[in-house]
Order: C-alpha cells, then sequence, then structure tokens
C-alpha cells in the first residue's frame, strides 16, 4: 500500500511529463510553422553540448537553473532567447562560467587574442572549466601585455637607434 506522499509525487510525476510532452509537441508545430523564424541557436547548440559532455538530463539541468523542462527544451532548440539571469542559472547548473554562456549568446564581446586559440582551450575536453577560464584569463593578459608592449616599443627602439647611429661628441661629454 502507498503512503500518502508517494501517491502525491507519483501524481506529479504524471502531470509533469504530460505537460513536457504537450509543451514540447506545441513548440515543435510553432517552430515547424511557416513565417516563424528561430532564434539564434548557438547558445542553445552549446548548452546542449555542454549538458552532454557533463553527463546531465535535460530535467537535471532545468531542476538545478530552475526553468522548466520544455523551456530549457526551446533554449536548446533556438526557439527562445534565454535572458541573462537564466543564462547564469544554466551556467551554475552546468557548472561552467556564465561569462562562458554570456559570449556565446552575444552579450558579452568575445575575449582579446586568437579566436583559434581561444577556441582550442575551450573545446580541450582534459581541462575544467576552471581551468578553461584560468587559461583564458592567462592568455588575455598576455596578448593585452604584448599589444601594450609593442606599441611602446617604437620610441624606445628609436631612441636606441639614434644613440648608437649619433654617438654623443666629445665635445658634449
Amino acid at each position: 500500500m502507498q503512503t500518502p506522499g508517494e501517491f502525491v509525487r507519483e501524481q506529479v510525476t504524471t502531470v509533469r511529463e504530460k505537460v513536457d510532452r504537450v509543451a514540447g509537441s506545441v513548440a515543435e508545430t510553432v517552430a515547424d510553422a511557416p513565417g516563424v523564424a528561430s532564434v539564434s541557436s548557438s547558445v542553445g547548440d552549446f548548452i546542449r553540448e555542454q549538458r552532454s559532455a557533463a553527463r546531465v538530463s535535460l530535467r537535471e539541468l532545468a531542476r538545478t537553473a530552475g526553468v522548466s523542462n520544455p523551456y530549457l527544451s526551446q533554449v536548446e532548440r533556438g526557439l527562445r532567447k534565454p535572458s541573462a539571469e537564466i543564462l547564469a542559472s544554466i551556467a551554475r547548473g552546468l557548472k561552467i562560467s556564465a561569462e562562458t554562456l554570456y559570449e556565446q549568446a552575444g552579450i558579452l564581446d568575445r575575449r582579446s587574442g586568437n579566436p583559434d586559440t581561444v577556441a582550442a582551450i575551450r573545446s580541450d575536453s582534459a581541462l575544467t572549466e576552471r581551468h578553461k577560464a584560468v587559461l583564458l584569463e592567462l592568455y588575455e593578459t598576455y596578448v593585452r601585455e604584448h599589444r601594450a608592449s609593442s606599441q611602446a616599443a617604437p620610441p624606445a627602439i628609436a631612441q636606441a637607434v639614434v644613440q648608437t647611429t649619433n654617438p654623443p661628441s666629445k665635445e658634449s661629454a
């Protein structure tokens, strides 16, 4: 015999599954309708890739991010454009930096430096999200300092060239 708590849990689960199915079919119908433009799905694709890599189900991520399962599904399929707040919640659920999702969504500018280097760091599955963030920060710092030193170097080089080509005369010494 079921306890009242078990009965309620079972009923809630059944209702959630039905709502998820109906919402999913409605979203698919809307997406397939002519004239309905889909939102850029690059962030959705990225979220799906990160979720798969972390081996987290759609339902688990929706629960930890505090969003509904159908909404998260629509975000992944590019039917909805999540707010910065929702992206931060999803990032917490995926255990990645919110900055990464902001960049994917176009909310934040991409990091400076070579895009191939940034992509290589981000795609390395041997690195944790924390390691990726640290490496990207170090790389960005290096690029910024290199730019600053290369812009400051020409006057210093020019001064050195002037001193070697025009050594001080004995008269001025």
